[in-house]
This record gives C-alpha cells, structure tokens and sequence, in this order.
C-alpha cells in the first residue's frame, strides 16, 4: 500500500516537478529492506497505512529523510510531523549527529514544514560529497536544482520529541 500513498502525495507536487518524477515509487524490495534494517515508520488510521518516513544512511553520523509521504486524505492532521520527529528520536538514540534531506524550496509545504522542525539550509558550497551526489542525481531524474534545498537539523537531547508508540497508537 506504500506506493499507492506515494503516488497519491505526489499529485501535491503536480507543475513543481516533472510528470516522470511523479509518477516513481520505491520498489517493494527497498521498503523491505528498509523495514529490516530500521529504517522505514508507517502511520497507520486504524488497520491502513496512511503515510510513511523512509531514511537511509548516505554517510556517516547522519541519517537522511529519503522520503515522507502523508496520503493527501489524511494530510493536516499533525501525522507528517510526528513521522519526523519520531525518526529523529530514533536517529538520535542511535548516536546520528543529524538528520539531512532534500525539499522544494519554493513550494509552500516543504521548506516551510521543516524549518518548523528545526532544519535549516545546508549552503550548496558546504553540502558533503554524499548530498552533492543526491542533488546530482535528483537534477538527472529532471528536479531543477534552482528549486531544490538541501536541509539538516542537529539532533541531541532536545530531539527526543515522541515517541514511536505514540504514532501508533494515534493512527
């Protein structure tokens, strides 16, 4: 069900990014993957999964927010958030330093959201050689890099905002 709460997200982004873009979902064998190692945290309203966080690790003493999807039908209701602010609990616990991710900068939704969270712009002139491959990347796939942002935010104590039971016990 994870890849159909994707597309459905993506439709948000329908004019900031190309239609090919748009239309990609993670295989089943990714999310399976990242479920095994930890990596994946599902929102769920009652039985169904209504949105998920997915990290990975793309160099050390980070984590990085590959992607958060909140199916449109449940959006506004606080889950995005506590998706995040879970992940970084657990980054935090685990001894990452941050948590890095890349976001529309002129989309009203995403850069916003996070520096809600506590992230802020990485200036391109010091992003590490594992973020400069991913934005490399996301340009080759067609996401104009003008509009795109690479963004962290430090974790320590005052990450530790809510807990993993939490989740799901609300959805």
């Amino acid at each position: 069900m994870l890849p159909s709460i994707e597309l459905a997200a993506a439709r948000l982004l329908a004019g900031h990014a190309p239609e090919s873009v748009l239309a990609e979902t993670t295989s089943q064998i990714e999310f399976e993957d990242a479920r095994r190692h930890g990596h994946l945290w599902v929102a769920r309203a009652g039985n169904a999964p209504v949105g998920f966080a997915h990290v990975k690790v793309l160099e050390p003493g980070a984590a990085h927010l590959e992607e958060i999807d909140v199916h449109p039908e449940h959006g506004r209701r606080g889950i995005g958030t506590r998706l995040v602010n879970a992940l970084c609990e657990w980054a935090a616990r685990e001894g990452y330093s941050s948590i890095t991710l890349t976001t529309f900068r002129d989309v009203p939704w995403n850069m916003p959201f996070y520096e809600r969270l506590g992230f802020r712009m990485i200036a391109p002139a010091v992003l590490s050689p594992a973020l400069r491959s991913l934005r490399d990347d996301e340009a080759r796939r067609g996401l104009d890099p003008e509009r795109r942002v690479a963004m962290r935010r430090e974790l320590g104590p005052s990450s530790l905002l809510v807990s993993l039971e939490r989740i799901s016990r609300q959805y």
